[in-house]
């Protein structure tokens, strides 16, 4: 059987567009999210496959790799998507995200994989693949990449950085759990709040931007619609000469107690980033050793 990758062309829209003037990083997980639906219907209906209502596919973990800033076009960006490997409780798909010049030439953003796992809607119990679904994946299968791994993270809560997600009614899908796209957002807003409290620590440095080499996260559970706020948790774990790494959780707790279950972990590497050249920069010296300090001393800058 001929190996296929799916194509899904996905427009822009002007609101996708961050301070920047690049493509969001929580809008590149969006685009992801229409390729896969697309991805699905076609495996469905080359295979005679009938969707039933009564089950769903959700995401377990997404592991998101930022190539390249996408600025705002009309053109469409192309979204190639494939099957990495199945397994007998989930699959998983590989994307890469890509404009391509006359000559055939890309220009790749983003390059990601998704790992989802099929479940029962009416019981919210997790289920098998069946022999039909695999048929359906089979023709756009190509084994031998290396395995999804969990996320791990370390966020000790005496020293992390807490910040209230409070969800809205707009953020559900239609399985009336958070959208996994909005998780990406939940931890930027407590990712930007959590950093933004350094600023008086740096004041007397340039200010430097970030943007997102590399973003993954895990899903453990449903994240449903309530009056109070989840809590989210957030450390800087690693600060190196052109990057740090912010290491995150969203738990079932309120109010900032310590206590409560994990119900997302996230791992993100920024890299700080010159607007005017638009390429990775590196801090003026005595930079990463302030910001060591005003994180409290709990990271290491290199020497």
């Amino acid at each position: 059987m001929a190996v296929v990758r799916h194509r899904y062309e996905c427009p822009l829209r002007w609101g996708d567009i961050d301070q920047l003037n690049h493509v969001n990083n929580v809008r590149y997980v969006d685009y992801l999210q229409e390729a896969r639906g697309a991805l699905l219907h076609a495996c469905r209906a080359a295979a005679g496959v009938e969707h039933h209502h009564n089950d769903a596919y959700v995401v377990r973990r997404h592991e998101v790799t930022f190539r390249a800033p996408l600025r705002f076009r009309f053109q469409s960006v192309s979204i190639e998507s494939w099957v990495s490997e199945i397994r007998t409780a989930s699959f998983t798909l590989d994307h890469e995200i890509f404009a391509e010049g006359p000559d055939g030439e890309r220009t790749v953003y983003v390059r990601a994989r998704t790992v989802l796992a099929p479940f029962v809607l009416a019981t919210g119990t997790p289920r098998r693949l069946d022999e039909q679904e695999r048929q359906a994946l089979a023709p756009y299968a190509e084994p031998g990449a290396d395995r999804s791994r969990p996320v791990l993270v370390d966020v000790p809560r005496e020293h992390a950085a807490h910040y209230p997600v409070q969800v809205r009614f707009s953020d559900l899908d239609i399985y009336r759990h958070v959208n996994n796209v909005t998780y990406f957002e939940y931890f930027q807003e407590a990712r930007i709040a959590s950093l933004g409290r350094l600023r008086k620590g740096l004041e007397e440095f340039p200010r430097i931007s970030s943007v997102i080499a590399q973003a993954d996260v895990e899903y453990v559970a449903p994240i449903v619609l309530r009056p109070e706020p989840y809590d989210s948790w957030s450390v800087v774990s690693h600060v190196g000469r052109r990057s740090m790494v912010v290491e995150s959780e969203i738990t079932d707790g309120a109010g900032g107690s310590a206590t409560g279950a994990v119900l997302a972990r996230s791992k993100v590497v920024l890299v700080f980033f010159d607007v005017e050249t638009q390429r990775a920069a590196t801090p003026v010296p005595g930079f990463r050793e302030a910001l060591v300090q005003a994180l409290g001393g709990m990271v290491t800058a290199p020497a």
